[in-house]
């Protein structure tokens, strides 16, 4: 699979990525666990079938430390034992959020009361603009049809500012 335009390689694509990628630092530096942030990022990813992200963010949890077992299990959560209850809420809420197009009525009233369960307000903010800023770059990715396999851990780390 050949990606269809390198916005990287354009002026304006490139200014546009940069500054999606400084909104991520923000959230990276906020104090919702790694951890959360990778398997959110990932179960959106595989929702809406972006390779690149996929791979990118399975590596990038791998290279933090994350195990294979729940890397592995991110797709089937519900059945298995390996999430802690703050992970299951934050889960549903990237599920509830990643698939409002597909006639879902949004974020449902007893998801939305274990976020608030395990999470203060600055976790919060950062897990929904989390989950919004993943389906964007999800979208520009598939719209590209950029693949996934080539992703290196710290690649794009140049990026800031």
């Amino acid at each position: 699979m050949e990606p269809r335009f390198d916005l990287m390689a354009n002026p304006l694509g490139a200014k546009i990525a940069k500054r999606i990628y400084n909104v991520a630092l923000a959230i990276v530096q906020s104090s919702l666990p790694q951890a959360i942030q990778d398997l959110v990022m990932l179960r959106a990813s595989q929702i809406n079938g972006c390779g690149f992200c996929v791979d990118y963010h399975t590596k990038d949890a791998t290279a933090a430390g994350e195990s294979a077992v729940r890397l592995h299990l991110v797709a089937a959560w519900r059945e298995s034992t390996v999430f802690t209850e703050a992970e299951r809420a934050a889960l549903a809420l990237t599920e509830e959020g990643t698939r409002i197009a597909d006639a879902h009525p949004g974020v449902s009233d007893g998801t939305w009361a274990k976020v608030r369960e395990h999470y203060d307000d600055d976790q919060i903010a950062a897990l929904v603009s989390l989950i919004a800023m993943i389906n964007a770059n999800n979208r520009l990715n598939v719209i590209v049809r950029n693949p996934g396999g080539s992703y290196q851990p710290g690649q794009f780390a140049n990026m800031a500012n």
